[in-house]
């Protein structure tokens, strides 16, 4: 019974570290609470893992998930690029567009959810890749201007509710035997963080960056080569009407 208690209980760390990162960041330390949306996906990336590892998969779990995911990668997030700079811009923009981010990962989680089958691919952002862009962005608040992050924050919040395929690394399961790696990966991870609080977040900022624009690159290339298609189609139907001619 408490082994299949266990990915929940690291769900629930997800959701713990979301809540700690909204304290801390009203108490004037942003580069931590940065830190605690990336330990966040750490354990959100590994609790689905460890459930399948353990036979441990459950609706409640799915659905403690979700709500955790919304609070750690959407409010969390939000807060610290508003706290962090949106304090001296126009109050109605900045409050509009705090509550869009988390808005649009609620309703990106929402189609996950109720989306049947599993293709191998997310459609849209995954809101741990975006919550820990937005996160970590904002510790860049003194040399990006804040009109740069306002739109970032909307496009990313657009990208959790598009249509765009994303990778889906999730699927990469855990051996039954190996599970004990997991505490061994989480731990030095914090490890890490704790000596190095401002470097991590501004390193973890790259390679979700470029999965974000990854995903991005790959839609347009695939209507880039959609058209093509249709031309050739086309330009060979006209060839054929041609020569029946």
């Amino acid at each position: 019974m408490i082994t299949k208690s266990i990915p929940s209980l690291i769900t629930i760390g997800n959701l713990f570290l979301g809540i700690a990162a909204i304290m801390l960041v009203f108490h004037g330390n942003p580069e931590l609470a940065a830190l605690m949306v990336i330990f966040a996906m750490l354990l959100d990336g590994v609790d689905g893992r460890i459930a399948r590892a353990l036979d441990a998969q459950s609706d409640f779990g799915k659905e403690l998930d979700s709500l955790s995911d919304v609070i750690s990668f959407g409010v969390a997030p939000a807060f610290i690029m508003y706290v962090a700079a949106f304090q001296d811009v126009n109050p109605a923009a900045a409050w509009i567009i705090t509550a869009i981010f988390p808005i649009c990962g609620a309703l990106r989680l929402a189609r996950f959810n109720t989306a049947s089958g599993s293709p191998g691919y997310f459609v849209g952002l995954p809101i741990p890749a975006a919550g820990v862009v937005v996160a970590t962005l904002a510790l860049f608040y003194e040399d990006i201007p804040v009109i740069v992050l306002m739109i970032t924050t909307l496009a990313l919040s657009f990208l959790m509710v598009s249509n765009i395929k994303y990778p889906n690394f999730k699927k990469v399961g855990i051996p039954r035997q190996a599970v004990w790696i997991v505490p061994l990966i989480v731990a030095v991870t914090v490890a890490l963080g704790l000596l190095f609080p401002d470097h991590l977040p501004k390193i973890v900022f790259i390679p979700l960056v470029l999965y974000a624009l990854y995903g991005l690159k790959k839609n347009v290339d695939r209507r880039i080569a959609k058209k093509k298609r249709a031309r050739a189609r086309q330009a060979e139907e006209s060839t054929q009407s041609e020569h029946t001619a």
